[in-house]
């Protein structure tokens, strides 16, 4: 890992955009998440723009854009392997997670697919939970694109301003934001749930109307 990350840090311009682009997309397409967490290369991509090397207009568009097309083709490759997907080696591992990922998603849809892309494991796996549950993909798309520019310019927008500290950055940020993440969505699912009981009460309680 460490090889690989000084030398993202020490190529030529263009090269720098192919591999943190290639990385993000892998992740969510091809589940190399599982070796190379995408924040990582995002980060990468942002120091690389601290240094000058790179712009960091287009390193953020690159990546927000690998991102979404790596979703896209992780929502395919789910959509047509199916449950053979769910039975390969490197799934099998992983099945207490993945079996959280799948109720994750069942239970709130097209937010599941926004708020996984900030879960590393999730990352990986969502967009093919996705395909393999039918999701209406014009839904899939737009929470899979919300997702992807949030995160993308987010985390490229890290490295930038985190420059040589990008070691504890990358580090940390992933488990940071998963912890904001969670906290975020109990709070959503309390506040729904209190709504949902307020409108049944009223419901309940609402005089008969007259004819």
């Amino acid at each position: 890992m460490g090889g690989l990350i000084e030398g993202i840090l020490g190529v030529s311009p263009a090269l720098a955009y192919t591999l943190v682009a290639l990385l993000v997309f892998a992740e969510d397409a091809l589940f190399v998440g599982f070796v190379i967490p995408g924040e990582t290369a995002a980060v990468l991509g942002g120091v690389v723009a601290s240094r000058g090397q790179v712009q960091l207009g287009l390193m953020m568009g690159l990546v927000v854009l690998a991102a979404v097309i790596g979703d896209t083709v992780g929502y395919e490759v789910g959509k047509h392997a199916g449950s053979r997907l769910l039975e390969t080696r490197a799934l099998k591992r992983h099945r207490d997670k993945l079996d959280k990922a799948q109720d994750f998603l069942r239970r709130r849809g097209g937010a599941a697919v926004f708020l996984g892309r900030f879960i590393a494991f999730f990352r990986a796996v969502m967009p093919a939970l996705a395909g393999i549950s039918r999701m209406h993909y014009p839904r899939f798309l737009a929470f899979n694109a919300a997702g992807g520019l949030a995160w993308g310019a987010g985390f490229v927008l890290l490295g930038y301003l985190a420059g040589n500290s990008y070691e504890t950055v990358a580090k940390t940020a992933g488990r940071d934001v998963t912890a904001v993440i969670v906290v975020v969505a109990i709070i959503a699912a309390v506040v729904w749930r209190v709504r949902t009981a307020r409108r049944r009460r009223q419901r309940t309680h609402q005089p008969g109307e007259r004819s």
